[in-house]
């Protein structure tokens, strides 16, 4: 079957839409984007698209701080995707990857140009890692700044920052890198946040150390506080406390929640998944095919 796509507001044959090589979103990298997952209930027969909304409500925040304007609502957006899942008769889990980006042909590396354009597609993805365990090490490229290319925004060119690091890291044989700030502390993965435990406290690096707010991961603190009780701290994390922390896990919309086990050779706790991460990775996928009631709003059912 073709597969479809969102375009411009109507669900079309991926095949009819193209963008020029003098795009300024291929030439420069001028675009945002969000990732966003629908979980396949086998029990239920049915296709819940997770935390919708709320990715749709960044990605509009990401537009604002970029200067690009679309005529859509987070709510327009949402019935929009579930059409597309529908048109592509998603019964698998499966990513969605909005994109909005800048169109015009001039050959400045402008913001200013308004034609912005949106597109949204659709795969199967079950597990982004493919693994429960990952060994990870400090790459020595340094997180780009919330002052030069805000992490925040989820911009296309930031993933080059990503891109270098992975490079770096897997090239070694690692499973995954970690970056450092400008100032030396941990910040985030180069598409994951980053949590600890540490003295039954669940800590996480702050905003103001350059990572990207995560989705997933402000719903792990919620689940951390609610159905652990855990005390959740944000605040900066030395790179020597990621070696002596209980335990270490990532969290992120492709990556979900999974188990740091190793850094830079040094081993984790007790060098497997921990209790908490275990945890919270049980609920976390509860959550996502609605079967906790409290949280079912997180939750759109597709069929």
């Amino acid at each position: 079957m073709t597969q479809k796509v969102f375009y411009q507001g109507e669900i079309v044959d991926e095949s009819s839409v193209s963008i020029s090589i003098r795009s300024k979103a291929f030439n420069y990298g001028l675009a945002c984007f969000e990732g966003i997952r629908a979980y396949w209930d086998d029990e239920e027969e049915q296709l819940y698209g997770f935390c919708m909304k709320e990715h749709y409500d960044r990605l509009l925040e990401s537009c604002k701080c970029l200067n690009m304007k679309i005529p859509y609502t987070s709510e327009e957006l949402c019935d929009y995707t579930v059409e597309l899942l529908k048109a592509n008769n998603c019964k698998t889990t499966t990513y969605i990857r909005p994109i909005v980006y800048k169109g015009a042909e001039t050959l400045k590396p402008s913001l200013m140009e308004m034609d912005d354009r949106i597109i949204i597609y659709t795969q199967p993805l079950d597990s982004y890692s493919g693994k429960d365990e990952l060994r990870v090490a400090v790459s020595s490229w340094r997180r780009i700044s919330d002052t030069s290319l805000p992490p925040r925004t989820k911009a296309t060119a930031g993933y080059l920052n990503s891109a270098l690091a992975g490079l770096e890291v897997i090239s070694k044989g690692y499973d995954e890198a970690i970056f450092l700030t400008n100032a030396g502390f941990v910040c985030e993965g180069p598409g994951e946040n980053i949590f600890f435990v540490k003295n039954d406290k669940l800590i996480t690096p702050p905003p103001s150390d350059d990572i990207l707010e995560g989705i997933t991961r402000a719903l792990v603190m919620k689940l951390a506080k609610e159905e652990l009780g855990m005390e959740v701290v944000e605040r900066s994390v030395a790179r020597t406390e990621l070696y002596n922390s209980q335990e270490v896990f990532f969290s992120g919309t492709a990556m979900e929640v999974t188990a740091v086990v190793e850094a830079d050779d040094r081993r984790i706790g007790t060098g497997h998944e921990g209790e908490v991460c275990r945890k919270l990775k049980e609920i976390f996928a509860k959550v996502g095919v609605g079967k906790i009631d409290k949280y079912k709003y997180l939750t759109i059912p597709v069929w």
